[in-house]
């Protein structure tokens, strides 16, 4: 087993106790190298030492979390952030892909998510991660998600989805230009547009965005889209849809 060097960063000390007794007991794979109460405080350190693995508070004086970034010309290590943030904040995580733990600490999230660490350490789009958390947070609007291609990560923007299709566990995204395979359920995605007026769940397989809409069919419960897509439209669903179809 890999030795994961890592710190933590959290304005509280109790925090940072629980979290520090809970690698210990539970993730022996990482190294506890430095515990500190604030960003800049751990700068220098990070620079001298490299740890791979910053477990990171996302709300403390002065410096938010996500800020770590402004620091560096290139980061080096991976990030989970700690939080006790409420349910948006929680989408803004989810849409730039990043790993976050819930305060009170779960063990088996904490464990799944260095787990993650171990597998997959992917410094290329940390940057592009960080900043599309930040924007999100800040503007309470969800313009761009995280998709993977190919086993790459990328930016994609909200206005260039049509639809989006489950295909079991997986999801398809249709854009204009491809279609991306993602591993995450329809339900995910419902969670993240919950608030974005653009986007409803139809069907139990489909979920459309109103600005690529064309037309409906009424008696085949069918909705026609950009890109030649055809949507299915539940009659469960079909009065809500039409409540959806008037709304400015």
């Amino acid at each position: 087993m890999d030795t994961i060097t890592a710190i933590l960063i959290d304005d509280e000390e109790g925090a940072r106790d629980v979290l520090a007794n809970l690698l210990a007991h539970f993730c022996p794979q990482v190294n506890l190298i430095g515990q500190f109460s604030n960003i800049p405080d751990a700068i220098g350190f990070i620079q001298i030492n490299s740890p791979k693995l910053v477990f990171l508070d996302i709300e403390m004086p002065n410096y938010a979390g996500y800020e770590i970034v402004n620091f560096f010309n290139e980061i080096t290590f991976e990030i989970i952030f700690v939080t006790a943030y409420d349910k948006y904040a929680l989408r803004a995580f989810e849409v730039a892909a990043v790993d976050y733990i819930l305060k009170p600490v779960d063990i088996d999230r904490l464990k799944d998510a260095v787990a993650r660490v171990e597998s997959n350490i992917d410094l290329k789009t940390q940057v592009e991660k960080f900043a599309l958390l930040s924007n999100t947070l800040q503007s309470n609007t969800i313009d761009n998600i995280i998709v993977n291609d190919k086993g790459f990560q990328q930016v994609l923007a909200t206005k260039e989805i049509i639809a989006i299709e489950a295909q079991e566990s997986y999801s398809y995204i249709h854009t204009l230009e491809k279609k991306y395979v993602v591993s995450k359920n329809l339900k995910h995605f419902e969670t993240i547009f919950t608030d974005d007026d653009n986007f409803i769940r139809v069907h139990k397989s489909w979920i459309i965005a109103k600005s690529h809409m064309l037309k409906y069919s009424k008696s085949d419960l069918q909705i026609f889209l950009n890109g030649e897509i055809t949507a299915k439209l539940s009659k469960y669903k079909k009065a809500d849809f039409e409540s959806f179809l008037l709304k400015k």
